[in-house]
């Protein structure tokens, strides 16, 4: 069962380009103890300034999730902390020497490579589990986020854009670090030909591009290679919703019904659940046994790798 505490075997690291920045952009993970969570830190600021990746830290969501403290920030961070959280990883140090995360591929792929490369390691303290007691429904116009009590973390997600290609798709997620891994850590991030040249001219989206990214005009898709799931859209969507859900620092226990949602609502959520205090419970399992004995299923966040070389 998986109730312990993880982080990496080894540290590891990569470079890649800032989907908005445009900068070429060197991650490096490292190991840290129990209890760390996952922090940040700005390599290429003056006395490396750390940022813990807490809801409390989001500072903006236009185009991505971005947290901050003390006026340094750190952007595009969802796609690393959906594959840190698809792996089960508690305890990271993540050092950038620029704004933002690297986009690589737009997906979490690179990152779950990264980490399964490097090895992950089980540590002596038990994770915190947020288990849904009650029903919780946040609304916002069409779009809404509703958690019921469940025994396992589900996620239904639905998207419907005004497109022919994104209309009214729905997946759920039974989550598994294996299923993650398979079924959503692959799907891209994906934009519009004309929103893209928009954001172009503001100034953003400046290392977005077919290799990043899947473009649609108005009506087909421009990457040649095609999609990677045949729902990879909606997928995607799934992706980035671990990623925000994961900044409330302990895997949730509960059936996400969510109706085309974006980070704004994500992380608007995660505050207004965090303070519905009847709607929730924390507990931690010393054992085995004391996971046996509660009406949940502690997610498999997959087998422990070792690491390679």
């Amino acid at each position: 069962m998986d109730y312990r505490q993880r982080t990496l075997s080894r540290e590891t690291g990569c470079t890649g380009i800032g989907l908005h920045s445009g900068e070429k952009i060197h991650l490096n993970l490292r190991p840290a103890p129990p209890n760390t969570g996952i922090r940040f830190v700005r390599t290429d600021v003056d006395g490396h300034p750390m940022i813990e990746a807490g809801f409390e830290n989001v500072v903006d969501t236009t185009l991505a999730t971005t947290i901050g403290f003390n006026g340094c920030t750190v952007s595009t961070v969802e796609h690393l902390m959906a594959a840190l959280f698809g792996l089960g990883i508690d305890n990271a140090v993540v050092e950038v020497d620029g704004p933002e995360v690297p986009i690589m591929d737009g997906s979490a792929a690179p990152f779950v490579f990264l980490i399964q490369g490097a090895g992950i390691q089980e540590q002596r303290e038990p994770k915190r589990f947020i288990v849904i007691r009650r029903r919780f429904e946040l609304k916002d116009g069409d779009r809404s986020v509703c958690i019921q009590p469940s025994k396992e973390l589900k996620i239904t997600y639905t998207i419907d854009f005004p497109h022919p290609l994104l209309k009214n798709q729905t997946y759920e997620l039974g989550f598994s670090g294996k299923d993650f891994v398979r079924e959503i850590s692959k799907a891209r991030t994906f934009g519009f030909l004309k929103d893209i040249e928009t954001l172009k001219e503001n100034g953003l989206a400046r290392g977005g591009s077919l290799d990043n990214a899947i473009v649609l005009d108005d009506f087909r898709i421009l990457n040649e290679d095609g999609l990677r799931y045949r729902d990879e859209f909606v997928k995607h969507k799934i992706l980035d919703f671990l990623g925000d859900l994961s900044i409330i620092g302990a895997p949730v226990i509960g059936h996400f019904i969510v109706k085309k949602s974006g980070h704004f609502l994500n992380q608007y959520m995660l505050k207004k659940l965090v303070r519905e205090k009847k709607c929730w419970q924390e507990l931690v399992f010393e054992t085995p046994e004391a996971c046996c004995e509660t009406n949940v299923n502690i997610p498999a966040f997959g087998t422990l790798e070792a690491a390679v070389g």
